[in-house]
């Protein structure tokens, strides 16, 4: 029994839901995603909220997958995702330069990365850098991406990380005694 699969998502005013067989899809005010529904999981409409269903013989988990993906597409539609990263170093900073986020990251040239669609970024005092948009994973994948051109350092500190996020502080080597 999935406890997760078995709570209803609820539909907010604004947004609408249709299905299809196989498939789902949520409109609202910031847009339109949706979500696949596999074999062996049903999916209703009862007013306002949407529940999902498992056939006998089908895991559970997909059920709760479903609706976990479902509900990420209502609350990305009405209120949308953001990820935050800062850039830490001396000389390091970011602008944005129409949807190309243009990065000086101590390489000898500025990393230049392309916004997928539907993913807009936001540079406050060139060293916060704000991914928003309304599908989860491609905010959380965009945001991962440029973290990657110049990871956090353990040793120095430097790099882009998430914002808040806590680097285990190494110590360099110790020399000869």
């Amino acid at each position: 029994m999935s406890r997760i699969g078995d709570m209803p998502v609820p539909l907010p005013d604004g947004t609408s839901a249709s299905l299809a067989p196989g498939h789902l899809t949520v409109r609202g005010p910031k847009g339109e995603l949706g979500v696949p529904v596999p074999e062996g999981v049903g999916a209703s409409l009862e007013g306002t909220r949407l529940r999902f269903t498992c056939a006998r013989g089908t895991s559970t988990a997909l059920q709760g997958l479903t609706r976990a993906l479902a509900n990420n597409c209502v609350t990305g539609v009405t209120k949308g995702f953001s990820k935050r990263l800062e850039i830490v170093g001396v000389g390091y900073r970011a602008r944005m330069q129409g949807r190309v986020l243009v990065l000086q990251l101590g390489y000898s040239h500025p990393v230049e990365v392309l916004l997928p669609d539907g993913i807009e970024a936001k540079v406050e005092r060139n060293t916060k850098i704000e991914v928003s948009g309304i599908d989860k994973q491609l905010v959380g994948q965009t945001a991962a991406n440029i973290r990657a051109l110049r990871k956090p350092d353990p040793y120095k500190q430097k790099g882009v990380r998430y914002e808040g996020e806590r680097l285990r502080s190494k110590e360099g080597k110790s020399g000869a005694a």
